[in-house]
């Protein structure tokens, strides 16, 4: 499968759901993306090129990343997977509020039978994902006990193994 994985913030292209992925033998599309000083509106048209010219079957992201993989899988309807995803960038980025609240406004037209999701259940950094699970619960939604923010703690492998047929 083609996949295109997008990182978190201050995260690498070459992150623990890359490394899982890699190992699962998946083609893997990973751009490098500086959140900091690159715009949500340039961020999301850099990831439509990218959709539109390699055809991904799927896109994971994880944290950061995982809010723009769900609006792109909106508006692309594409699959997703996301790991910790951090649904709500507009409460840290106040200097993006604007665009990333647009954005946000796409989620709504993501389909449930689009979406996989894990999460670590003692994530330090986004809590305990209530809001995460009441926008994306389905039969694939994963809470792993004990797992944290960083893809390294969550059976990555394994997920990807049972998600992406």
């Amino acid at each position: 499968m083609r996949i295109l994985n997008i990182h978190g913030y201050n995260g690498s292209p070459e992150n623990s759901a890359y490394k899982a992925l890699a190992k699962l033998g998946h083609e893997i599309i990973s751009p490098a993306f500086d959140y900091e000083n690159e715009s949500p509106d340039n961020i999301m048209d850099r990831l439509s090129s990218i959709a539109e010219e390699k055809s991904p079957d799927i896109i994971v992201g994880t944290s950061l990343g995982g809010f723009y993989a769900a609006v792109l899988s909106a508006e692309l309807d594409i699959p997703v997977i996301t790991v910790n995803p951090f649904l709500m960038p507009f409460l840290t980025f106040p200097e993006h509020i604007k665009p990333l609240i647009a954005l946000f406004g796409e989620l709504s037209k993501i389909k449930s039978e689009n979406v996989s999701c894990i999460v670590g259940s003692d994530d330090e950094v986004l809590g305990d994902h209530t809001f995460t699970k009441d926008l994306l619960d389905n039969q694939r939604f994963r809470i792993i006990d004990g797992g944290k923010h960083s893809g390294a703690t969550i059976p990555l492998e394994e997920y990807f193994g049972e998600v992406i047929k």
